[in-house]
């Protein structure tokens, strides 16, 4: 089990991964507008911090991200060098472009949610409505 103070180191690492990977594709996505779609969610970094992957999530889907894939890794050297000069450590990370399939199940439960809630005050309603009568 990992102490609480390395998983709280790791979890900074993460965050700063993910914040410069994000301005550093944001600049790319810019300029190459087929990655334009494509939006970083998170940065999850392996136990030994030599695999980062990086979940990307597309709103046209996981097509969308299987279609652009190989453009994305041409860009894997250059994101690579630019987090070696920007973020410090002994070590860069290896990185690993998936989809985020959380995202999406995320928001399906958050509907699903929404849905109860407007049954719940539906039915709250109709129970008042029939205490009146």
């Amino acid at each position: 089990m990992e102490s609480p103070v390395k998983s709280i180191r790791k979890a900074q690492k993460e965050s700063l991964l993910l914040r410069e990977i994000a301005n550093l594709f944001n600049v790319i996505a810019n300029e190459d507008p087929e990655l334009k779609n494509l939006y970083i969610n998170r940065v999850a970094l392996s136990d030994n911090g030599g695999m980062a992957e990086v979940f990307f999530y597309s709103s046209l889907g996981r097509e969308e991200f299987e279609r652009v894939f190989e453009r994305l890794k041409l860009y894997k050297p250059s994101l690579r060098k630019a987090i070696a000069d920007r973020v410090p450590g002994r070590y860069t990370p290896d990185i690993r472009f998936r989809f985020d399939d959380q995202l999406k199940k995320l928001l399906a439960i958050e509907e699903l949610i929404e849905q109860v809630k407007e049954q719940d005050a539906r039915y709250a309603q109709n129970d008042d409505d029939s205490d009146t009568e």
